[in-house]
């Protein structure tokens, strides 16, 4: 068989860049040896914000009466909750069949190796071999938990985020290691619903790939919440004890132990590259990623890889417009390189965490004099109105040219605020700009209009 575009793996990088590619009228297969839709749609982006909804409605529901509503005393169905999400994944996921369908993308299941001389050969589930060629095949393999040696994985007492996901049994008492997006959602998850939760993070502080702004106020948030969290700490080792994992936890003072009934390591991800045959082909890897140039092509003439086996943040929407800029650039296109300073980032806790561009830290070290403007959601008529007034939006502004260095929002429903940041720096709007731009009232998202001012001595409402 042979294709002028062949992707091996449907994730959304994958699925997104043969759609792309039919459209511009390259004849496109996809090799998946799983399920279309990848671990985004099937284990990861959709179906834990299928969870955290429900997590969310719960919560909704037990602080009812501060809503001025009288409901009986709910109780969690965590089944249920599961069920849920796994439906909302099968249907996401039904749904990438169709775009396939609907754009004459071949979709082949089986383990995918790539050959010398720009084939690949697909094993099916029944040991069958196929050999498929094409102009060009990119590498969209995604990324998988990754395995701490102090605490391996055994999918049942130290498990990962997709046993975390389908549990049979809600945990009373749960470890999470690591508090970046995936610690911290499991998190919040969990003790919504009644778990003790408890996190350990290695670094001072949690989420630190924030604002340490943002990182104060969902440790404070997390903790007026019932969640217990451990900074510079760092997990030695997990002994099971019947049903019971004693976790030891090195602390900046001494060592500690920690009963509880999982543990989850939710200490990042790796590449999934192992026995797709880089070697074979003579693909350069480089700690653990393809190296690629600014349009995906790697050193190999007609390979290329896109998503989370390359350097660059590992987020679902990176690899979408990766694997876009790469086919538009194979289709004889001009696209323009992806500005990774310009990637948002979002965080589904509760509160949401979303930001973009430089913290403030960030921005001090590279030379910058700023202007920094906050705006506290307990200062928004809309935040008050809905109940929920934790958080802030905070705005990072060069001080010479007023350039937006940066955004960083915590607090409900940010998640949905921050393309507007986004954009806002794509067109290199100003403070000055963005002031004067009129926000509709009462909304969220005139704190970011409100932030602005506050950098500039304008702010109204404080």
């Amino acid at each position: 068989m042979k294709y002028d575009v062949i992707v091996l793996g449907s994730g959304p990088g994958g699925y997104v860049t043969a759609i792309r590619a039919s459209q511009l009228g390259l004849k496109t297969a996809v090799v998946e040896r799983e399920a279309l839709g990848g671990i985004c749609l099937n284990w990861g982006c959709i179906p834990t914000k299928a969870l955290l909804k429900s997590a969310n409605v719960f919560e909704y529901i037990e602080h009812a009466e501060d809503y001025g509503i009288s409901v009986a005393a709910p109780k969690a169905d965590f089944g249920g909750m599961v069920k849920r999400s796994r439906g909302v994944a099968e249907g996401m996921s039904k749904g990438v069949q169709f775009l396939m369908k609907k754009n004459k993308i071949d979709v082949i299941m089986g383990n995918g190796k790539l050959l010398p001389g720009k084939q690949l050969e697909v094993t099916d589930e029944a040991g069958k071999k196929q050999t498929l060629s094409a102009d060009h095949i990119i590498i969209a393999t995604g990324a998988r938990s990754r395995q701490l040696p102090s605490i391996p994985q055994d999918g049942k007492n130290i498990i990962g985020y997709r046993e975390a996901m389908t549990l049979k049994d809600q945990p009373k008492r749960l470890v999470v290691v690591g508090s970046g997006a995936i610690g911290v959602e499991f998190a919040y998850f969990y003790n919504a619903i009644g778990t003790e939760v408890t996190v350990v993070e290695y670094q001072d502080r949690i989420v630190p790939v924030e604002d340490a702004d943002v990182s104060k106020q969902l440790e404070k948030s997390f903790k007026k919440s019932g969640i217990k969290v451990m900074t510079s700490s760092e997990v030695l080792g997990v002994e099971s004890k019947g049903k019971e994992q004693v976790v030891t936890i090195k602390t900046k003072k001494s060592e500690e132990t920690i009963a509880c009934d999982v543990v989850l390591s939710a200490a990042g991800v790796v590449a999934n590259l192992e026995n797709i045959g880089l070697e074979d082909v003579g693909i350069v890897v480089d700690q653990g990623k393809v190296v690629v140039d600014d349009y995906y092509a790697t050193n190999i003439p007609g390979y290329y890889a896109i998503g989370d086996c390359v350097p660059g943040p590992a987020l679902a929407h990176v690899a979408s417009a990766e694997g876009i800029t790469c086919v538009e650039k194979i289709a004889g296109h001009t696209p323009e390189p992806i500005d990774y300073g310009n990637i948002p980032g979002c965080t589904y806790c509760f509160p949401e965490v979303a930001s973009v561009g430089m913290t403030e830290a960030q921005a001090k070290e590279a030379g910058h004099e700023v202007k920094v403007g906050k705006f506290p959601f307990s200062a928004s008529g809309k935040a008050s109105a809905s109940g929920h007034k934790d958080g802030f939006v905070k705005l990072v502004f060069d001080a010479k040219y007023g350039e937006l260095l940066g955004g960083h929002m915590i607090g409900a429903n940010v998640t949905e605020m921050v393309a507007e940041l986004v954009a806002l720096r794509k067109l290199e709007t100003t403070g000055h700009e963005l002031i004067k731009t009129i926000h509709p009232h009462p909304t969220l998202s005139e704190a970011v209009m409100e932030a602005a001012a506050a950098a500039y001595d304008e702010v109204i409402h404080l």
